[in-house]
């Protein structure tokens, strides 16, 4: 809160001295320029809740600003969101309507979306849905996800949908090693998927996937991007399954 209030100080201060600089640029004398300083500091004595409006007001502002450039970046890395072709899809590939997951496996609300996603595979045999690894929960969520992406060179489709729901459905810390005996019950190569796991195209998959939910203001799991919004958390399958009919309906999450 004492930072939030500095903050909003320096703010207000920088807005008096630009108030201030054109009128000595006509001759404002220092003794006028401290009685403008001083009306200022009077009135923010007198009226401190002009610091919480501001407060408030900046953080809309910061608030919109973020929208907009998600919204930008929609629109510019479209290709790299919707369309990466080292990540795994579920559902239909040749879906109308994508639906794409930042997830970590071993992020609760992940756990906790994925039955959300099984029902709506369940419910919409158009969908598509493409499952981005971005973990950021420490090195265990890595080395899964490094696992999980060497998996897909030897097993896709429903088969990798069932690695991913196992994989996810892990009690406890989902870590490489757990990674590896999920791989082996579905049937992968043990072998090839270390060799794979530490290949420089898996390492390159993750590090895209970050770098693009850096950039895209993803501060957590799971993020879903569905046309032109980003939904965060686990939201429950009414709220997307109604964006996803917006989009069927006028191409966007929001038809009104």
């Amino acid at each position: 809160m004492l930072r939030s209030l500095a903050f909003a100080l320096v703010a207000l201060v920088a807005s008096a001295g630009a108030i201030v600089a054109p009128a000595s640029a006509q001759g404002l004398s220092p003794e006028q320029r401290a009685a403008v300083e001083a009306i200022v500091k009077d009135v923010l004595l007198k009226n401190p809740e002009i610091i919480q409006e501001a407060l408030v007001e900046l953080e809309k502002r910061q608030q919109q600003a973020q929208i907009d450039q998600q919204k930008q970046l929609l629109v510019t890395e479209r290709a790299a969101i919707f369309d990466a072709p080292k990540s795994s899809v579920a559902g239909n590939p040749q879906g109308d309507v994508t639906l794409v997951e930042f997830f970590d496996y071993n992020c609760g609300f992940c756990k906790r979306s994925l039955t959300d996603l099984q029902e709506l595979i369940k419910q919409d045999p158009k969908l598509k849905i493409v499952l981005r690894d971005f973990p950021v929960l420490g090195a265990d969520s890595v080395e899964a996800s490094r696992v999980a992406i060497a998996v897909k060179n030897q097993i896709r489709g429903e088969k990798y949908w069932a690695f991913h729901v196992a994989l996810m459905n892990q009690r406890g810390r989902v870590n490489g090693a757990k990674a590896l005996e999920v791989a082996k019950e579905h049937g992968a190569n043990l072998d090839q998927v270390r060799r794979d796991m530490e290949s420089a195209e898996t390492r390159s998959a993750i590090e895209e996937t970050v770098v693009l939910g850096d950039r895209l203001g993803l501060t957590g799991t799971p993020a879903f991007v569905i046309a032109d919004e980003i939904v965060f958390g686990a939201v429950g399958v009414d709220q997307i399954k109604s964006r996803i009919d917006s989009v069927r309906k006028c191409g966007k999450t929001n038809c009104g």
